[in-house]
């Protein structure tokens, strides 16, 4: 197992300096889009080989420190190989964890932005205010992660809820943290208009698709069917007087997507379209993943947006995590959108889950 690691190691670092020498070249100079797609290989691959290089230094030192106590006519000489020795064998361990964890398989489109759909599920209007109650704990979150944060198609309730809601989150590594929070999520509270104090359970479904970008998905002009019609807010009252929103649909899959949040039906039409590349693009990826698919299934879930990932217990203070048995008693922290602790530990599940599969192969 190591021997094979170390020689995928070894071609990884030796198509890095392949790529540096080429960008070099006037020839890749002058042809802006191969160069682009150099430089984005070599972004990929560099922490690998960063991660490489600081392996084969310790090695070496392994090497010159073991070379060193073969040498019996200096105590102190050899007194000083056993410190370097031992000190360079201590750090060979993680450098090797951490390589292991470099070259797991990643996800393409960990480095995306996002578009994430939540829709009150069960429960009424205590469902609807719970999906409005995660919504802004997105919000937050992807303010205090610096993303730019965009409500792209919003239905709302009267009392203050939220029916559906699609919004945008525009980041670097955006997808790799908010791809664990596709499912269902489960709010047990007692809701403000409960006069007995009953607990009462709702859930709520969040999808999270990865932003598509034009070149992903080939959509003709002549597969889609655009209606437009006066938005409307909670209640059915008319935000406006012009037909403004848009519904399109792509005949051919029979995906329908609406957008009504702006004034502008352009502005609605360029979301609506967004929207509907990403839902197009996991369509596809979905088949592939379907004809793909091996009996092992992930420790931190398919994702599948009809299992529930998550429960939140306002009595108890308390927010489960089904798929890693993980329970934090902090849950006005996660609702204000301090999410990083139970993304970090799914992260940490899915990537030992990795390590399992590639260990047995």
């Amino acid at each position: 197992m190591a021997e094979l690691m170390i020689e995928k190691l070894e071609q990884i670092h030796n198509r890095y300096e392949e790529i540096d020498a080429l960008l070099s070249d006037p020839a890749v100079y002058a042809d802006p889009p191969r160069m682009a797609k150099l430089l984005r290989e070599q972004k990929d691959i560099a922490p690998v080989v960063e991660g490489y290089r600081a392996y084969a230094r310790c090695e070496d030192r392994l090497r010159e420190a073991n070379d060193l106590l073969s040498d019996e006519s200096d105590g102190e000489l050899r007194a000083l190989a056993r410190e370097e020795y031992d000190e360079a064998y201590r750090e060979r361990g993680p450098l090797l964890d951490k390589l292991r964890v470099l070259l797991l398989p990643r996800d393409d489109d960990d480095d995306r932005s996002v578009i994430v759909e939540i829709r009150g599920g069960a429960g009424g209007e205590e469902a609807a205010l719970f999906a409005a109650s995660l919504t802004r704990m997105y919000a937050m979150y992807a303010e205090a992660r610096r993303w730019k944060y965009e409500v792209l198609s919003v239905n709302e309730t009267e009392l203050g809820g939220i029916k559906e809601v699609s919004f945008l989150v525009e980041g670097t590594g955006a997808y790799a943290r908010f791809k664990y929070e596709s499912g269902v999520h489960r709010v047990q509270r007692v809701p403000d208009t409960e006069a007995s104090g009953r607990i009462h359970t709702s859930t709520v479904t969040v999808a999270v698709l990865p932003e598509a970008e034009e070149v992903d998905v080939d959509i003709n002009p002549a597969d889609l069917q655009v209606d437009t019609f006066r938005s409307s807010g909670a209640g059915g009252q008319h935000i406006n007087k012009t037909e403004s929103a848009i519904r399109i649909t792509h005949l051919p899959s029979g995906v329908v997507v609406e957008c009504q949040d702006e004034r502008s039906q352009f502005r609605n039409r360029d979301r609506a379209m967004k929207i509907l590349r990403s839902k197009l693009l996991e369509a596809e990826r979905a088949k592939q993943d379907a004809a793909i698919a091996s009996d092992r299934k992930s420790q931190v879930g398919t994702g599948d947006r009809s299992e529930r990932i998550r429960t939140y217990n306002f009595p108890q203070g308390r927010v489960t995590d089904h798929r890693i048995g993980l329970s934090l008693y902090k849950i006005d922290a996660i609702m204000a959108g301090a999410l990083d602790e139970l993304v970090d530990a799914l992260a940490a599940a899915s990537q030992a889950e990795k390590l399992r599969a590639l260990s047995s192969e």
